[in-house]
């Protein structure tokens, strides 16, 4: 997978929260707290962030490479 890299010299907040929309930002983070050893609380985050159009757009690959895939 490429990273992007950009030019930070001039991004504005407004420009990284356009980005983030277009491409989208996955989320995802587990925590638990224990004592002794012994996991009493289990937390786990799953969260995307992206545009309308994004998301219909990544819904509607989706949906094709489910289509395309052969039943086995």
């Amino acid at each position: 997978m490429e990273t992007a890299k950009w030019d930070t010299s001039d991004l504005t907040i407004v420009d990284l929260l356009d980005r983030a929309l277009d491409k989208g930002v996955l989320l995802w983070g587990e925590l638990v707290i224990s004592v002794a050893d012994v996991d009493l609380v289990y937390l786990g985050l799953k969260a995307m962030l992206c545009s309308i159009d994004t998301a219909e757009q990544m819904r509607e690959k989706a949906w094709q490479q489910l289509i395309e895939t052969p039943s086995v």
